[in-house]
């Protein structure tokens, strides 16, 4: 088959570039011809790249970007369109981040008092309220991929997409080297300054905001004496300081954040399935995350981790890390069948095939 896939943006420490890349190698790997329109992407063997031009306003880049690639589509024939992003139209779209209704939402819900009245009304976001709507009309797109059943239940509910069009295939990531973490204990506490008596929280990401970074703080507020938590990434705006917090910035290898801590903590207002729950979760930490998270799926509270109903509720998240202070260690981990990122880029594969024989009739 001849393949067109759709990724607006290029991030080298991207979850979704490693999975694209490794999925572009594989579909080569079957015989298929792959093509990527993208604004900017390093080189890859067996891949062919359509660069898209970028739009000088940030605010019109996401529908300046599926104009312009529909327009490219319009003039030649593809067996199968697979779109990471929300586009004109599509063979299969893989909604990876989620319903940006639900978001807007979430995001209001959690926003300060003086901050609620304007969030979510700005011409952007009902630019891309409208893109997502055309994005997930039956009529332009065959089959949908989400990672959580979070996911697929709202776009049935927002959308009323048919849904034995729509594939659930959860996050992949590199388990092998995450598993692999737990082995580097000493030599990570050391290098991150963490005494042998010192219990570590960890907090993973970007979009401070959106992954309930400032509810973690809160709650290292009134944490006993002894509980540090290290922040690994980058945020916009000013966060707090705290003699018990430690800000790193973007670490290399983010496998020795896991291999220091005891603890994983994500009190996201919206995430669709974060890749730092699994990458915890392969690396042997207990998982406390929330109920807007849809990596909290593969979580058994009080066996591999905690699911908070509310993260604005700091003594719901005090008592979920003070009974893995207690019982230490998870129970079990997750296999690498569950968030490996080869089955992963299998099931997708198979989905692409699927498409492309529809569309083929």
């Amino acid at each position: 088959m001849k393949i067109a896939l759709v990724r607006r943006q290029f991030s080298p420490t991207g979850g979704a570039e490693l999975y694209l890349g490794r999925l572009m190698q594989e579909l080569a790997r079957r015989g298929h011809e792959v093509h990527l329109f993208a604004e900017g992407w390093e080189p890859l063997e067996g891949c062919e790249f359509h660069p898209i031009a970028r739009c000088a306003s940030r605010g019109q880049r996401s529908i300046h970007f599926a104009r312009e690639v529909a327009r490219l589509l319009d003039g030649s024939r593809f067996d199968c369109v697979f779109s990471l992003e929300r586009t004109v139209r599509q063979d299969v779209y893989r909604a990876g981040d989620g319903v940006h209704y639900n978001w807007l939402r979430q995001q209001k819900r959690f926003a300060p008092f003086w901050r609620k009245p304007f969030a979510g009304v700005s011409p952007f976001h009902r630019r891309m309220l409208r893109l997502e709507r055309e994005t997930i009309s039956p009529q332009n797109t065959r089959r949908i991929i989400v990672n959580s059943e979070m996911v697929r239940n709202e776009i049935v509910e927002r959308f009323n997409y048919p849904v034995e069009r729509m594939h659930l295939i959860r996050n992949g990531i590199e388990y092998a080297k995450f598993n692999a973490a737990r082995a580097k204990r000493e030599e990570a506490r050391l290098r991150f300054g963490i005494t042998g008596t010192e219990f570590l929280l960890l907090f993973v990401g970007s979009g401070w905001e959106r992954k309930g970074l400032r509810f973690v703080l809160q709650a290292m507020k009134r944490m006993p004496k002894g509980a540090r938590l290290l922040v690994v990434g980058k945020g916009k705006g000013h966060w707090p300081r705290a003699e018990n917090v430690s800000y790193v910035g973007p670490v290399r290898d983010v496998t020795a954040a896991y291999a220091a801590a005891d603890l994983f903590t994500s009190l996201s207002i919206y995430d669709p399935s974060a890749n730092a729950c699994f990458e915890a979760m392969a690396a042997g930490l207990p998982v406390i995350t929330t109920e807007f998270d849809g990596a909290n799926e593969l979580i058994e509270p009080g066996r591999n981790g905690s699911v908070i109903s509310d993260p604005a509720q700091t003594d719901s998240v005090l008592k979920a890390v003070e009974f893995w202070r207690r019982k230490g260690p998870p129970e079990f981990t997750p296999s690498n069948e569950q968030i490996g990122i080869e089955r992963n880029v299998t099931e997708t594969t198979s989905v692409l095939e699927l498409a492309g024989r529809e569309k083929s009739r």
